[in-house]
C-alpha cells in the first residue's frame, strides 16, 4: 500500500470519529482503525462517506498508509487498553514514528509510556482533549505533552484542528515534557468538577431558597452568562433549566439526583493530597458526587433527621445579585487553587509550564472555557512568577468586591440548612489563605504531646525542631519522623 494518510486514529468511539472528521474536514487525510472491524466499514460508509478517510481492517495495514514519521493516534479507554495497543503497534513502527495517546489517560502513566517508547527510538505524546463530542468535530482544546521532539511533527496538525480564540490564537501549545499535557487535562477536569458543583449550588439555593421556578432560573444564568460569569458551563446551565420534555415536564426536574464521573476528578484530589496541595474546593466537588451517589440513605435520613427548612425572607434580587458574587468568587478561588496544584507539581517533575499560555488553551474548545480565563492570561502576562492568582492586584479587587454578597450567602445557606460544600470551603480557603497565623500552632503541639513529633519555634529559624517533655514522664527523645 502507497503510504498517504497523514495521522492514523485507532477507536472509533464517538471522540475518535469526531476528530477523524474534524482531520478530514481540514483537509487532513486519515487512516483509521477500530478493533471491531465492522465499526470501521459502518464509519467509512456512513459519517466518514466521501470524506479523505480510509477505513483499515489490521495495525499492519494502518501502519502501512501512513507518511513517515508515521504518527499514530490511540482514542481508546484509558488504563490496561493503552497499554495492550502500544504493545501491538510499537513493533510495527520505526524509529523516530509518534504514538500519540488522546484519552484520559492519568499522567503517572503517560510518564512511564513515554519513557518507554523513547527507549524504543519512538516518540510519545501524551495530548489532553477537552470539548466533549462537539469539540472534537468542531475544534477541541487540546493540551500536548510527552517528547519535545515530536511537537513540530504535530503542530500541524493539533492546530488545525483545535479551537481559536476570537482574537484568532490556537487553543493548543506545547505543554511540556512526559506526563505534562494529560497532567494539565486532569487539573481542567478537577477545575470542571468544581466549576459544576459551584453551579449546582448555586441551583439549589435559587431553587429551595427563594424558591425561583426553572424558566426563572434560566433568566438568571443568561443573564449572569453577560456579565463576569460569562462561560459555556453558565450557558449550558441556562439551557438545560429551559428545556421540557414533549408533554411539558422540566427534563432536569425528572433526572435522578445521583451523580456519575469517570475519575479524573479523584485523580486531581488524590494528586493534591498526594503533594500537600490545598485543593478543597475540587476535593469537596468530588465528594459531593459521592454523597449524591448515596440516594436510597439520604431518601431514609431525610425522614428522620431535621433541619431548618427555612427560606429566605429577603428580597429575591437581593439574594440573586449577592449568589453571583459568590459564585464569581468562589470560581477565583477553584483555579487558583488548580494553579497552585500545577506550580507544586511542576516543581517536582522538573516541567517548565507556560501559566498564561495553559489558559489560552482553556478559553476556547473546552468545558471550562470562559471568559474568566482572558484575565488568568492576562496576570500571568504581568507577572509570570505569580504563585497565587488571588495575590494578582485583577483578581485581589475581584474579591474584595465579591465578599460581601459571598459570606450573606453563606451565612444564608448555613441558616436554611442548604449544603454549599464547594461554595463555604472556598471561603475558609480565602480565609485561611490570608491569615498571617493559623491554630496549627496547637496543632504541633498536640504532636508533639502525644506522639513526640517535635515542632519549630517563631523564635528561631525555620528547619530547627523541638520537644517538650509536656507531662513530666517523658524523656528527652524524639520522633524521627516529623512529617506523621
Amino acid at each position: 500500500m502507497k503510504p498517504q494518510a497523514e495521522i492514523g486514529v485507532v477507536g472509533l468511539a464517538v471522540m475518535g470519529e469526531n476528530l477523524i472528521l474534524n482531520m478530514a474536514d481540514k483537509g487532513l487525510a486519515v487512516a483509521c482503525y477500530n478493533r471491531t472491524t465492522e465499526k470501521v466499514d459502518e464509519f467509512v460508509g456512513g459519517r466518514g462517506a466521501g470524506k479523505d478517510i480510509l477505513g483499515c481492517r489490521s495495525l499492519e495495514e494502518l501502519v502501512a498508509a501512513l507518511r513517515r514519521p508515521r504518527k499514530v493516534m490511540c482514542m481508546i479507554k484509558a488504563g490496561r487498553p493503552v497499554d495492550d495497543f502500544i504493545a501491538a503497534v510499537s513493533p510495527l513502527l520505526d524509529e523516530g514514528d509518534i504514538l500519540i495517546d488522546g484519552g484520559n489517560s492519568y499522567f503517572g502513566d503517560t510518564l512511564r509510556r513515554s519513557a518507554a517508547a523513547e527507549e524504543k527510538g519512538l516518540l510519545y505524546i501524551g495530548a489532553g482533549i477537552s470539548g466533549g463530542e462537539e469539540g472534537a468535530l468542531t475544534g477541541p482544546s487540546i493540551m500536548p505533552g510527552g517528547s519535545p521532539a515530536a511537537w513540530p511533527e504535530i503542530k500541524p496538525i493539533f492546530q488545525k484542528i483545535c479551537a481559536y480564540t476570537d482574537d484568532g490564537r490556537p487553543c493548543c501549545d506545547w505543554v511540556g515534557e512526559g506526563g505534562a499535557g494529560h497532567f494539565v487535562k486532569m487539573v481542567h477536569n478537577g477545575i470542571e468538577y468544581g466549576d459544576m458543583q459551584l453551579i449546582c449550588e448555586t441551583y439549589q439555593m435559587m431553587k429551595d431558597g427563594i424558591g425561583l421556578s426553572n424558566e426563572e432560573m434560566a433568566e438568571v444564568f443568561a443573564a449572569w452568562n453577560r456579565r463576569v460569569l460569562d462561560s459555556y458551563l453558565i450557558q449550558i446551565t441556562g439551557d438545560i433549566l429551559g428545556h421540557r420534555q414533549e408533554d411539558g415536564v422540566a427534563t432536569v426536574d425528572i433526572i435522578l439526583d445521583a451523580a456519575g464521573q469517570k475519575g479524573t476528578g479523584k485523580w486531581t484530589a488524590a494528586q493534591a493530597l498526594e503533594t500537600g496541595s490545598p485543593l478543597t474546593l475540587i476535593g469537596e466537588a468530588v465528594f459531593a458526587r459521592f454523597l449524591s451517589a448515596l440516594k436510597e440513605e439520604r431518601v431514609a435520613a431525610s425522614q428522620q433527621l431535621e433541619g431548618p427548612g427555612t427560606v429566605f425572607p429577603e428580597d429575591r434580587s437581593g439574594v440573586i445579585a449577592d449568589l453571583e458574587q459568590a459564585l464569581y468568587g468562589a470560581k477565583i478561588i477553584s483555579y487558583a487553587q488548580g494553579y497552585q496544584l500545577m506550580r507544586v507539581v511542576a516543581e517536582e517533575q522538573g516541567w517548565q509550564l507556560d501559566y498564561g499560555a495553559i489558559a489560552q488553551m482553556w478559553r476556547g474548545g473546552c468545558i471550562i472555557r470562559s471568559a474568566f480565563l482572558g484575565d488568568i492570561q492576562d496576570a500571568f502576562k504581568t507577572d509570570a512568577g505569580l504563585v497565587n492568582i488571588i495575590l494578582s492586584p485583577f483578581f485581589k479587587q475581584a474579591i474584595a468586591t465579591a465578599l460581601p454578597g459571598w459570606r450573606r450567602t453563606a451565612v444564608r445557606a448555613i441558616t436554611a440548612g442548604i449544603a454549599t460544600p464547594a461554595i463555604s470551603a472556598a471561603l475558609n480557603y480565602y480565609d485561611g489563605y490570608r491569615s498571617a497565623r493559623l491554630p496549627a500552632n496547637l496543632l504541633q503541639a498536640q504532636r508533639d504531646y502525644f506522639g513526640a513529633h517535635t515542632y519549630e519555634r517563631i523564635d528561631k529559624p525555620r528547619g530547627r525542631f523541638f520537644h517538650t517533655n509536656w507531662t513530666g514522664r517523658g524523656g528527652a527523645t524524639s520522633s524521627t519522623s516529623y512529617g506523621g
